[in-house]
């Protein structure tokens, strides 16, 4: 009987390959498919906690050096007496005036720049020659680093903001322009359809279509943008600083560099990184949560 039904398998062509053949399935012994997360583990996932144990660690390796190679506060003060520093200023209330001095420009820069990478992008998305263009000059200034362009922003604009907006916007526009385009350039051709099926033409297209999809690339092109521009602007205010006496936090790292007050400038510094790290860590990430990390666009 079984060579029979062997025999009638391979007449009609039936051949019952091993891999298919189902076999049951029992639960294993001994094996914790779902257990409690232990207190460490649970701190441990928090991306926060992560942070602040990594600073820890820097600012612990930085007090031990000072301590124990008894460095010259001059040349590399510790981090005890940069943060009394920090909290001199705090006191007297100047750096507070300097972040003031320095966010305002920066603020103005930023937007202007998001403002102008905007008009570029639209008529790039809608016109070839406009692609043509935009891909011509992202090519020719995203490589020229802005503040190799203030010597020309103090001939045409003085010494005063106008110059520094200039080159912020510089380091603005390209980089946002650059990863919005790419992104714009990524965006599948079935979310195309999709658009030209509902009759979307120009700027509800754009922003219908095409902003949703390469919204990852417009915050990652937005942060480089943040990024290039804090950093151009405190380079910039070194040269104004150094030429009219007034400025914000570049400033201030200029004149106590100068004055050989190096613990100051370490508070200057610390300034920076901490503004860096709110609007990256606050900002920024609040909206990429809301956003591209809902959306499961990115994880």
């Amino acid at each position: 009987m079984g060579h029979a039904k062997g025999m009638s398998e391979i007449q009609f062509g039936v051949h019952v390959r091993p891999e298919f053949v189902a076999e049951v399935l029992t639960v294993p012994d001994n094996v914790n498919i779902e257990r409690r997360l232990s207190r460490f583990e649970r701190i441990s996932n928090i991306n926060a906690v992560r942070k602040l144990t990594i600073l820890l660690g820097l600012i612990v390796s930085w007090e031990a050096y000072t301590q124990i190679a008894n460095v010259e506060v001059l040349l590399f003060p510790s981090f005890s007496i940069s943060i009394q520093a920090l909290w001199e200023t705090m006191l007297t209330g100047e750096i507070f005036e300097k972040i003031w001095a320095s966010l305002s420009i920066l603020v103005v820069g930023y937007v202007a720049g998001l403002l102008l990478s905007a008009v570029l992008l639209i008529v790039a998305v809608t016109s070839r020659i406009g692609g043509d263009i935009l891909s011509t000059l992202t090519a020719m200034f995203q490589p020229l680093p802005a503040i190799s362009l203030l010597p020309l922003a103090m001939l045409w604009f003085g010494l005063g903001a106008p110059s520094l907006i200039f080159v912020t916007i510089h380091s603005v526009l390209w980089a946002v322009t650059l990863s919005t385009l790419t992104g714009f350039m990524a965006v599948s051709e079935t979310l195309r359809m999709v658009g030209r099926n509902y009759d979307l033409r120009g700027i509800f297209y754009i922003l219908k279509i095409l902003v949703p999809a390469a919204f990852s690339s417009i915050l990652t092109g937005l942060k480089i943008g943040w990024a290039f521009a804090w950093r151009t602007l405190i380079g910039a205010e070194l040269v104004f600083g150094a030429l009219s006496g007034k400025g914000g936090l570049g400033w201030m790292i200029y004149e106590n560099g100068d004055n050989l007050d190096t613990e100051y400038v370490f508070a200057a510094l610390f300034t920076v990184i901490l503004v860096g790290l709110l609007v990256e860590n606050v900002i920024f990430r609040n909206i990429e949560m809301k956003t591209v990390n809902k959306w499961g666009m990115q994880h």
